[in-house]
């Protein structure tokens, strides 16, 4: 008990230094948390801290991208068409269709925002099971260590959520429809090399996936690094500290 409250004592005076600081400076640390020079920080604290700070950073995630144009409009995150059709995409503008592009390209969009909040629930519970060992991973990590632990334990779960929703989203939106729109028909999508097997419901699900954990790597990063992301008194009390 004693060694897990002085990890977690010391998650505060690790969470806001470079990684080849955390590791240059570990033994110290926990020293100084051990003779009550540190942080001052009791484990439960700490624990929340952390918590909190990884908590905040995915809803705000999740809000971003999961409402209209969440994906569409941020150009860093848009999904794009696959690129195994992009020369049927350039040809299709070339002809004067790209009109039928944009459209493809948005409804695949719009199925990604309508998945993306059922994250939610599954980022809550990876966070309440969160173990102190996964604490300490995280804070020795590097600045997107929250969004490698999240991304290891709930990939596979968000996949499974993500995926009928994409599906049943494109079916309404008439992404198929939108798809062959585009290509042209067969003859031009086979010259081009774009054919009939893109399982779009697949690719939409892992691209909607790509973005939500970029965007909560942004998230993690800024809550770590900049003092107007901490917007409660318990992250400013536990992230401020250096």
């Amino acid at each position: 008990m004693r060694a897990t409250t002085l990890v977690l004592a010391a998650l505060v005076l690790l969470a806001g230094s470079p990684p080849a600081a955390q590791a240059d400076d570990w033994k110290d640390r926990l020293r100084q948390s051990a003779s009550g020079r540190g942080s001052g920080l009791g484990e439960a604290e700490a624990g929340r801290g952390l918590k909190e700070a990884l908590a905040q950073g995915v809803h705000r995630a999740v809000t971003q991208l999961g409402r209209q144009d969440g994906f569409y409009g941020d150009a860093a995150v848009r999904i794009l068409v696959p690129k195994k059709l992009r020369g049927v995409a350039d040809a299709a503008r070339k002809l004067g269709a790209g009109r039928k592009v944009d459209e493809f390209e948005l409804s695949m969009n719009r199925a990604a925002e309508k998945a993306v909040p059922v994250a939610a629930d599954i980022f809550a519970e990876a966070v309440r099971q969160m173990t102190v060992q996964d604490a300490l991973e995280i804070v020795r990590g590097g600045d997107d260590a929250g969004t490698r632990f999240f991304r290891r334990v709930t990939e596979d779960r968000l996949r499974g959520k993500f995926l009928p929703i994409v599906a049943e989203a494109t079916g309404r939106a008439g992404v198929t429809k939108k798809y062959k729109a585009m290509v042209g028909g067969n003859a031009l999508a086979g010259a081009l090399g774009g054919g009939q097997s893109l399982d779009l419901d697949a690719y939409v699900t892992d691209a909607a996936l790509d973005g939500l954990f970029k965007v909560v790597a942004e998230q993690e990063r800024a809550i770590r690094h900049d003092p107007a992301a901490r917007t409660s008194d318990l992250l400013r009390r536990v992230f401020g500290k250096r």
